[in-house]
C-alpha cells in the first residue's frame, strides 16, 4: 500500500461515517510521512493531523486501526 492509497482510505471512511467534504478531510489529515523500514521495522509511516480536536480524535482512531492492518507502506 502507498501513502496516497492510505489517505484515500482515510478520506473515504471519514466522509462516509462523519460527513463533510473530501477536501476538508484531506486538509485535516495532512501528508503521510514515510520512514525507512530499516529504522522503523514495525510501522514506517506517521500522520500529524491538524484542526479541531474532534476531527483529530476521529482521525487518530482510524490511524490506529490502519496501523494494525497496514504497518508498512511503500513509496
Amino acid at each position: 500500500m502507498t501513502a496516497e492509497k492510505l489517505t484515500d482510505l482515510l478520506v473515504a471512511a471519514l466522509v462516509r461515517d462523519h460527513g463533510k467534504s473530501k477536501h476538508h478531510w484531506r486538509k485535516v489529515i495532512g501528508p503521510i510521512r514515510l520512514y525507512s523500514p530499516a529504522t522503523h521495522p514495525h510501522c514506517n509511516w506517521t500522520a500529524t493531523p491538524t484542526g479541531g480536536f474532534q476531527d483529530i480524535a476521529l482521525i487518530e482512531t482510524l490511524l490506529d486501526d490502519l496501523r494494525m492492518a497496514h504497518p508498512l507502506l511503500t513509496a
